[in-house]
């Protein structure tokens, strides 16, 4: 049990004393009471009394500089190791306060730190952190150049359970040597855990630590011991954003996704104007709710009686699409509020994204006042399939399916709007969140988590306003639905670009890629592998087990596909005696069994028949990629019809696994390629990467939901 008292107490004493770090002295004694163990150590005020300590701790010993006003003690000369007599203990002692006086003429001095010399074990970093983007994060690593120079570092959110705690320890590249390398015995996990754990349990207690530093932890075979503890104090640390409960996200979600009046403010009957594109979508989309174009100089517009304002609208609103300048938003967005509207979508640009901060804050203290969310501004608008719904100036989307997608860029927006009708992928909704003022990917995440229409989410985002909130929800959402994001702005180069475009920081990615892989999100490398996934994922029957066979007509695809499936998480099933026999009684004696089986290029339809039928019949087989040689003896329209027939045979017979598929050929293989993904195979001419990395993000996701028994 932690002793929160003690803690109060130090703080209350830092705060009094306006400092913001704690002194060697007192951040020993918050890990004493949060159960982290340290070294035996002293505070001296004069050298007899270090030399006196030092020899009742027992030599050698450290000697380190104690000021509030000195956080790094080494930069300062204020550390000394292994001073092994009482001579060197107190000039050690004098040394040390002159480099100090020297370093910093003012700074107060408060003593010396005399410490037990520890020796042996492996070096480690644990600390917690407040990110910009996730609020308190536990951080792990080895000491030394390895994070330093390699960044081999992992984070998860505070607090953080044991088991979290072992995939830190077991996420570094450098993991190995932990568990103990040439003949060296491991350290104890156990004490690791036990560290991280406590130190994300204080840091959650206690919210105005800013930062707490274990640098180094000594690790050994019989414990971990917080060799120099540092810990930084800022009461901004413990804020925390504006966040609605759920129940209020849905209530106003609801109301916007699924409206049953819209209104559109600068509508107008004058072509290639936004509000006349808005009006013609909603119109021609197929909405049929009421729609109410407001405009003060039209009667009517498309048919429809125009209003000079919203508030002369008789009944209620729910909905408030606004096309009209920048400057103008805040009166109408002032009428919107008072007529009780739910949402307002704001299409136009001009705000946070050009340094106009100070408008789009007014914009937001407006509707926080009359309880309107917004979505925007600066976007395209948005779709929802289900209710024939296109609030946007692009053009309407009527394919409907299961798909929901969001992206922070209109451009990317626009390939996603382009890539789905392209691919006749079935959507349930399309939406841009552009600035977030407001509404975000968590209120996405939390409408589409109960909505019957949906199946998968996948997201572009440049930065989370929220991140912490956007984790935990995302957790319990892909717990029952895939959510796969694109996060741009990974490189440097990319998150400086991401940032000017935004006008917020994009977050460190290593933070992001921990993190969102800690919620059980499929993480998409690219623009076009997140569309892939989405695509891909929601065809595919969730496997039972990890054993994953390669059927192939090429040898050379085989080698392909098995590279593929090391890069993607993918376990290639070890084949049993009894099975290679199986495969063997369909294949020619100079083909393959094993895995993968190859059945040569020069094989008939029922050799591909037939192997496919017996990697769907065994139990033990979990998840299928075929590899496809374009042959005249068996021609690639051939191949996919004969496929999809032995699929949908074993379907009808209760027996659902994942089926993928790589077609190498002449262009024939691509309207083959398009037959079997329209009959529920992933498949793709002229790669063997994708089918697979469809395949593994479907893996990645039954893994984190905990769906592979």
């Amino acid at each position: 049990m932690a002793d929160k008292e003690i803690v109060e107490k130090i703080l209350e004493k830092v705060a009094a004393e306006e400092r913001a770090s704690l002194t060697a002295p007192e951040g020993r004694q918050v890990c004493e009471a949060y159960g982290i163990p340290t070294p035996e150590e002293r505070l001296a005020a004069t050298a007899e009394e270090a030399v006196a300590q030092a020899q009742e701790i027992g030599l050698p010993v450290v000697l380190k500089i104690v000021s509030p006003d000195i956080l790094h003690k080494t930069e300062a000369g204020g550390v000394l190791v292994g001073l092994a007599t009482a001579d060197a203990v107190a000039d050690g002692f004098r040394s040390i306060v002159a480099n100090a006086k020297a370093y910093d003429a003012g700074a107060e001095i408060t003593g010396v730190q005399v410490q037990q010399l520890l020796s042996g074990g492996q070096e480690v970093i644990i600390g917690a952190t407040t990110d910009a983007t996730f609020g308190k994060i536990v951080a792990f690593g080895l000491g030394g150049v390895l994070v330093e120079v390699l960044k081999d570092v992992t984070f998860r959110l505070a607090p953080l359970d044991r088991d979290q705690a072992f995939s830190m320890i077991d996420g570094i590249a450098a993991a190995e040597i932990l568990r103990g390398v040439r003949g060296a015995e491991p350290v104890s996990r156990d004490a690791l855990a036990d560290v991280l754990t406590r130190v994300g349990t204080l840091v959650t207690d206690f919210p105005q630590l800013a930062e707490v530093d274990l640098n180094p932890v000594l690790a050994t075979p019989g414990g971990a011991i917080a060799v120099d503890v540092r810990i930084l104090v800022d009461p901004e640390a413990a804020r925390e954003p504006v966040r609605f409960s759920q129940e209020e996200i849905l209530a106003s979600m609801t109301r916007i996704m699924k409206p049953a009046s819209i209104a559109v403010i600068g509508a107008s009957a004058e072509a290639g104007k936004i509000g006349n594109s808005v009006m013609k979508n909603l119109v021609d989309g197929g909405f049929a709710g009421e729609i109410h174009p407001i405009n003060p100089k039209a009667a009517e517009i498309l048919d429809r009686k125009a209003y000079a304002s919203i508030s002369d609208v008789p009944g209620d609103v729910d909905v408030a699409v606004f096309a009209i300048p920048a400057k103008f938003v805040p009166a109408a967005l002032e009428e919107v509020g008072r007529k009780g509207v739910a949402g307002a979508i704001l299409i136009p640009s001009g705000f946070g994204e050009t340094g106009n901060i100070e408008l789009q804050d007014e914009v937001v203290a407006i509707a926080r006042k009359h309880g309107v969310r917004i979505l925007g501004p600066n976007i395209y608008g948005y779709y929802y399939t289900p209710e024939n719904l296109s609030a946007t100036f692009c053009t309407p989307y009527d394919v409907k399916g299961g798909v929901a997608l969001s992206s922070q860029s209109g451009g990317i927006g626009m390939a996603i709007l382009g890539f789905s009708r392209s691919a006749k992928m079935g959507v349930s909704s399309i939406v841009g969140v552009g600035n977030k003022a407001d509404i975000d990917e968590d209120d996405l995440l939390t409408f589409f988590e109960q909505d019957e229409n949906t199946e998968l989410i996948a997201m572009h985002l440049e930065d989370l306003k929220d991140g912490r909130s956007f984790a935990e929800t995302a957790k319990r959402v892909s717990a029952r639905k895939p959510v796969v994001v694109l996060k741009a702005g990974r490189t440097s180069q990319g998150a400086k670009a991401a940032s000017s475009h935004t006008g917020a920081l994009a977050g460190d990615d290593k933070v992001y890629d921990d993190i969102l892989r800690q919620s059980g999100i499929i993480r998409a490398p690219g623009l076009n592998d997140l569309l892939e996934y989405a695509r891909g994922i929601p065809l595919l029957p969730t496997p039972k087990g990890e054993n994953v066979v390669i059927i192939t007509g090429a040898g050379g695809s085989g080698v392909l596909l098995s590279d593929a499936c090391v890069d993607n998480g993918l376990n290639l099933m070890e084949i049993p005696p009894d099975l290679d026999a199986s495969f063997r009684e369909f294949i020619p004696p100079f083909g393959a069994a094993g895995n993968p089986v190859d059945i040569t290029g020069g094989e008939p339809p029922a050799t591909y028949r037939n192997t496919i039928a017996l990697g769907l019949a065994d139990e033990r087989i979990h998840a299928l990629i075929l590899g496809y040689w374009h042959t005249i003896v068996t021609p690639p329209m051939i191949f996919a019809e004969l496929v999809s027939e032995v699929v949908s045979e074993y379907r009808a017979k209760g027996i659902h696994k994942p089926v993928v598929a790589s077609l190498a050929g002449d262009v024939e293989v691509e309207e083959a390629s398009s037959f079997l993904y329209e009959h529920g195979v992933v498949a793709y001419p002229y790669t063997t990467e994708k089918p697979v990395a469809v395949l593994g993000a479907k893996y990645r996701w039954a893994r984190s939901a905990g769906l592979l028994g």
